[in-house]
């Protein structure tokens, strides 16, 4: 290749080429490049340095490539000779080399993306700033920090950098949350489909960090998501990312920020790398935005017109039409008393939206629920099914192979659970014979309840029918040593391994009644 296609390359970037001069310079410094590495490091899109790559002579050991040094000076007049510029908390990183070896640790070792939540990772790198920017600009000790989603594992990096700071973590994603506990750094986790709503647990924090699926649809509804946990003077951290060749889409998703009324305090360009996203060059900037006195009212009007579909692949992609289930709906819900989710509209039953029945309990008592699960939601099926004492549920699922597999074990001891093409029905079981398995059952019969509360009264009601006493503090001090994790959380958004746990740490609770009565 000769020189004068670099030129022409980037003349018709012009104002844009700092990027690609950037790239031409790291090529000619004597390092060996890979393409994702060149794609990152520059936080350029990948088809943009390709384009690069074929007007420039290089040469190649394997995968990895560069500018022969014997033709270096061809380029040098071509070059960006400042650097990019500077990252905020760059100074401070040197300070921190054994925290970014812990975090490349637990990293390395955490569950696999998911490609249908739009998981890409961000670099161990990209989690320690991020944690260390908190820290330069917000006074953290006794500060409440939510994390809306949790993929990057940036709750660990808040944890080891600022263990001042209580950290919580609202995801779909059980593995990420089971990870999250495994590592015992003291991060709360709670299960949430951010499109069905945040835990009430979730609420209140100073400060909201989020790195959301890059759809317009995804980032107004985490961001929205993000507000309803914060207090009135809080702030949202938000990475979002778009190639340089797609300002449209970039557009696209700062009218949805601004819909909100959020005030944008700051934008760190390119703050945040990734492994992979090499469309967008594997980079996303950082944003901070305040709410304002507007906010909330646009928040509650954004939330009515939720649309389930804010990925950009699998089920609930934005370009994916959603599957019915074969055959008429009516017959599902024939003998139901409420119907809950979509139905069709000339059935006479009274019906409730998917995302009230499992915010808050159902004002009237019903035998019979009819629950129509789009695809896409199932993760969302044990508490679906917890959100109710009705005798019996149907859930209409969207096609057969949406059963989640396996079901819960825990539901076992409140459901006889049968399949069938299109639906699953829970048939609630008697009340259980012995004191640990009534008390469980307790737990589990109030989804909504603090789980702790609801396992404190109990545990009382126990002591009382064996003619003891046992007190509201001595029966706390119980459920502490059991479950530390339950204080809170309500079994609706425990994640389901804290729910796998709860019988066994029910019974240790039972059994040591005696001494403490």
């Amino acid at each position: 290749m000769e020189r004068d296609g670099v030129e022409r390359l980037l003349g018709e970037a012009g104002v844009d080429s700092r990027r690609l001069r950037h790239a031409l310079t790291l090529l000619c410094d004597g390092q060996w490049w890979s393409l994702a590495d060149l794609v990152r490091e520059t936080a350029t899109s990948r088809r943009a340095i390709e384009g690069l790559l074929r007007e420039v002579e290089l040469e190649r050991s394997g995968e990895r490539f560069r500018v022969p040094l014997m033709h270096s000076g061809d380029y040098q007049a071509l070059l960006a000779l400042a650097p990019p510029p500077a990252d905020p908390v760059a100074h401070l990183l040197p300070h921190y080399e054994h925290i970014l070896e812990r975090l490349q640790e637990l990293i390395a070792k955490a569950p696999r993306a998911r490609h249908v939540l739009d998981h890409v990772s961000a670099t161990p790198e990209t989690v320690l700033r991020r944690a260390l920017l908190l820290g330069t600009r917000f006074w953290l000790p006794g500060a409440r920090v939510l994390c809306v989603g949790d993929h990057d594992l940036t709750s660990l990096a808040l944890r080891l950098v600022h263990p001042e700071a209580e950290v919580t973590v609202a995801d779909i994603d059980e593995r990420i949350l089971a990870y999250l506990d495994d590592q015992g750094l003291g991060v709360h986790t709670r299960w949430a489909d951010l499109r069905l709503g945040l835990p009430a647990s979730a609420r209140g924090h100073d400060l909201a960090i989020t790195d959301p699926p890059y759809t317009p649809e995804g980032i107004g509804l985490f961001v929205a998501r993000a507000v309803e946990g914060l207090k009135d003077d809080g702030r949202v951290l938000l990475a979002y990312g778009a190639s340089e060749r797609t300002p449209a889409l970039a557009l696209k998703v700062q009218n949805e920020l601004s819909a909100l009324n959020l005030a944008y305090e700051a934008i760190y360009p390119d703050f945040n790398r990734y492994f992979g996203a090499e469309a967008i060059g594997s980079a996303a900037d950082l944003y901070i935005l305040r709410p304002t006195s507007k906010t909330r009212p646009a928040v509650a009007a954004r939330l009515d017109r939720l649309a389930t579909a804010i990925y950009t692949q699998g089920p609930q992609a934005i370009e994916s039409v959603p599957k019915q289930a074969d055959g008429p709906p009516h017959a599902a819900a024939a003998d139901a008393d409420l119907l809950v989710g979509d139905w069709p509209k000339d059935l006479p039953q009274p019906r409730v939206k998917l995302t009230t029945w499992l915010a808050k309990p159902y004002a009237a008592s019903v035998r019979r629920v009819a629950v129509a699960l789009p695809a896409g939601l199932e993760a969302a099926l044990p508490r679906v099914l917890l959100a109710t004492r009705a005798e019996h549920v149907r859930v209409l699922l969207a096609e057969p192979a949406s059963l989640p597999a396996p079901v819960p074990d825990v539901l076992a001891d409140v459901y006889e659970l049968t399949t069938g093409a299109h639906t699953l029905d829970a048939a609630r079981l008697p009340q259980p014979d012995g004191d640990a398995a009534q008390v469980l059952r307790r737990v589990l019969d109030h989804g909504h309840a603090k789980l702790a509360n609801t396992w404190r009264e109990a545990l009382i009601a126990v002591a009382r029918a064996q003619g003891a006493t046992l007190t509201k503090n001595d029966a706390r001090a119980l459920i502490r040593q059991s479950a530390p994790w339950s204080e809170g959380v309500t079994p609706l958004e425990a994640p389901l391994h804290r729910l796998a746990a709860l019988p066994a740490a029910v019974a240790e609770t039972v059994a040591r009644l005696s001494t403490t009565t």
